[in-house]
């Protein structure tokens, strides 16, 4: 082929006629030329041969004189007119008086990667400077402006007041002489993590984590021991900051820890993580540990964990959690798991539904679960989708409370969602007998006892639908037999020795139910089920130690279960005196005074409609004063009121060879009085309406107890400690 023959082909492939990537298909070949041959141009290099020439007489030789662009041209992909021989500098970097140089090793840095660096190396110095802050050093500037850290010497009120073993030069001076005279010189404190304004030390920090894993840890063995308290905050701040907030409960190193934190730090960092959309595996993780055990709080209105716990589900399935297996299918880039990571997947999952269950029964809500496929129980089965016995038997202990809630307290045609009477009564026969399989089932492995105290917790749960039946229903007082049962034995198992460490570190649903049981207690024996059936003086005992122990479950002065425990002591001595008036009734009569008012909260409305009743019919009638709530209430006070009631400290939990005697010391009952205490139609606890005005501003009854309807200005005395 002549030359002409290549001229014409090159021309008519670069007709306007011919294909758009037919025409933008050479100069990428010319492209890839020039890059082959090493070489950028820039204009005045001296190439003054047309490209297509180029291309086309590829054995002819670039000219040896091409000129490059200088390296902040190159850097910057702009032109350059420099010149090499004799050099100048290009006029742009003359402009910008720049060095102008050419380097043959020069290479273009991304300006990506130069800003990620520059971003890492502000931060960098931002804590540097934070910690400097910390430690007593001022922030000056000189005359450019430019900030200049000072030492905390040269200021007054930092040197004395704000950190005082910070020493300038003078002062090292004295110290060394100090040392050399045998005198003592104290070193600078340390602090490994900070929140604000909570500072801990490396020491402090390693002792919380112990405290967790050796005492709060059991109830969700979840995370892994072994882990090292920087990797936990490494892994997310909220994940560490709660793990601490939890051991402070009772921490005796530093018991001011939980104050500090609870004040605002780690509200406004829980609060800000939640607000940034949280996709984070390990935010799941904190969320279960804050549900859990959550901050302490004196009110049920500001108590967040059933919106944290729906925070915690959506937040789990928006990442993937309950599909382990496919968590690309969540994610924008490629996900693999390895065994352990896809197990410990499924191991929060099942926490996860474990705690959202908790919140549902112990609130009274509709949980928000999810047990499917993931969650099914593989018998026999060992690999990644295999939970621990301890966290399947949790499991299967919170799955039959879902099918408690779900089939007698979500029934659609009712308009506060509960089952009628005869359908709930064949409801109670089929769970009962499901639930004495599941017990056998569980207590064959001889687990824990924090899982035999949650299978009796369900019991409960289960069991306080008797107080929804009318005194017609068939088998209503075996149900009540069946839930006096369930109280004791939950109680009884509760207040072993071996078993103190769970009341004291118990979680918020072992607190609730604990409550729950309480008010039972007092309901089934200020009523007619007291005078023939149970033993009064056993029950009696029972309520006086569950007083106790939720008082001991307190976390800090005046907190819900102090306030909570107190309500209910008002309860017993009101309703004891308010029985006096009615003993002419006759005993073995079975009446409607147990059935409930409050009926929307599923097994929690003993407890709601209770505080309804302490409000509408105790406390509206006077019958007691605001500063009876201000000390801690002998059960059995003689004075109505229970203004003169004593301290609990030694009479709450009379021995059984003193109750004689501890009646008769403070005057309240008799030694026969379990068989004249009668619930008139009258008193407090019987079944009569809430009264004319409906103008109620509060949803939550609690509040009423706890908030502005009630001016509780308390000063109580600390939580006892220990059993």
């Amino acid at each position: 082929m002549d030359g002409h023959s290549i001229t014409g082909a090159a021309s008519a492939s670069l007709s306007p006629t011919s294909p758009v990537s037919a025409r933008h298909g050479l100069g990428s070949a010319i492209k890839r030329k020039r890059s082959i041959g090493g070489l950028d141009s820039s204009p005045g290099s001296g190439i003054g041969m047309d490209d297509d020439q180029s291309l086309l007489e590829p054995e002819k030789k670039r000219q040896p004189g091409v000129k490059r662009a200088c390296n902040e041209c190159r850097q910057q992909k702009l032109r350059c007119d420099v010149v090499q021989d004799p050099f100048q500098s290009c006029s742009r970097c003359n402009r910008l008086k720049l060095e102008c140089k050419i380097e043959s090793n020069f290479k273009r840095v991304g300006k990506r990667s130069k800003h990620a660096e520059m971003e890492k190396e502000i931060d960098r110095l931002r804590r540097n400077m934070q910690q400097a802050k910390a430690q007593g050093y001022v922030m000056e500037e000189d005359d450019d402006m430019t900030p200049q850290l000072q030492s905390p010497v040269a200021n007054s009120a930092y040197s004395h007041t704000r950190n005082p073993s910070l020493m300038g030069s003078d002062e090292a001076v004295n110290s060394l002489l100090t040392l050399k005279r045998g005198g003592s010189y104290s070193i600078p404190t340390h602090y490994a993590y900070e929140l604000e304004t909570v500072r801990l030390t490396e020491q402090d920090v390693n002792g919380l984590f112990q405290e967790f894993f050796a005492y709060y840890h059991p109830f969700l063995p979840f995370l892994n021991p072994e882990q090292s308290p920087d990797l936990y905050f490494q892994q997310h701040a909220l994940l560490f900051w709660s793990i601490v907030a939890i051991a402070a409960r009772r921490y005796p190193a530093r018991p001011s820890i939980l104050h500090e934190l609870a004040g605002g730090p780690l509200h406004r960092l829980l609060w800000s993580t939640v607000g940034d959309v949280p996709n984070s595996y390990f935010v799941v993780k904190a969320l279960c540990l804050i549900c859990t055990w959550p901050l302490p709080t004196s009110t049920t209105t500001a108590d967040p964990s059933h919106i944290l716990c729906g925070v915690m589900m959506k937040a789990a399935t928006g990442i993937g959690l309950h599909r382990p297996n496919h968590t690309q299918d969540f994610s924008r880039v490629s996900v693999e798991l390895n065994k352990d990571q896809l197990h410990d997947r499924v191991t929060t999952w099942a926490v996860c539904n474990i705690v959202a269950q908790s919140i549902g029964t112990g609130y009274g809500q509709p949980a928000s679960t999810l047990y499917d496929w993931t969650l099914a129980i593989r018998p026999g089965e060992d690999g990644p989708f295999t939970l621990s016995p301890e966290l399947e038997a949790r499991l299967r202990v919170e799955r039959f409370c879902d099918k408690v809630s779900k089939e007698m307290y979500s029934n659609a045609s009712d308009p506060r969602g509960v089952a009628g009477d005869e359908h709930r009564a064949m409801l109670m026969r089929v769970y009962r007998r499901e639930y004495q399989e599941l017990q056998a089932s569980i207590l064959s492995q001889r687990l824990s006892p924090i899982v035999e105290v949650h299978l009796r917790a369900a019991a409960i749960h289960m069991r306080l639908a008797g107080f929804f039946d009318s005194s017609a229903t068939p088998g209503y007082m075996d149900d009540l037999m069946g839930l006096w049962r369930a109280v004791s034995g939950f109680l009884d198992l509760l207040f072993q020795d071996s078993n103190h460490q769970i009341l004291r570190f118990a979680t918020n649903y072992i607190q609730q139910m604990l409550v729950a049981a309480g008010f039972a207690l007092l309901k089934l024996l200020r009523s007619f089920f007291a005078k023939t059936t149970v033993d009064f003086e056993r029950g009696r005992s029972l309520f006086h130690k569950t007083i106790q122990a939720i008082r001991k479950t307190s976390v800090v002065d005046n907190d819900l279960q102090w306030r909570l425990a107190e309500l209910m002591v008002q309860m017993w001595n009101g309703a004891r005196v308010d029985s006096t008036a009615h003993h002419d009734r006759d005993p073995t009569e079975i009446d409607d005074s147990l059935q409930l008012k409050v009926r929307c909260r599923h097994s929690m409305s003993l407890v709601f409609d209770s505080i309804w009743r302490w409000r509408e019919e105790y406390q509206a009638q006077g019958r007691g004063t605001l500063d009876s709530l201000k000390q801690a209430t002998n059960p059995d006070s003689a004075n109505e009121s229970s203004a003169s009631s004593t301290h609990l400290d030694s009479t709450l939990m009379p021995q059984q060879n003193n109750v004689t005697s501890f009646i008769a010391g403070n005057g309240a009952l008799t030694p026969n009085a379990h068989s004249t205490i009668n619930a008139g139609a009258n008193s407090m606890l019987t079944g009569i309406g809430y009264g004319s005005d409906s103008n109620y501003d509060f949803f939550d009854p609690q509040t009423w107890m706890v908030e502005g309807l009630l001016d509780f200005n308390y000063s109580l005395p600390a939580p006892l400690e220990g059993m």
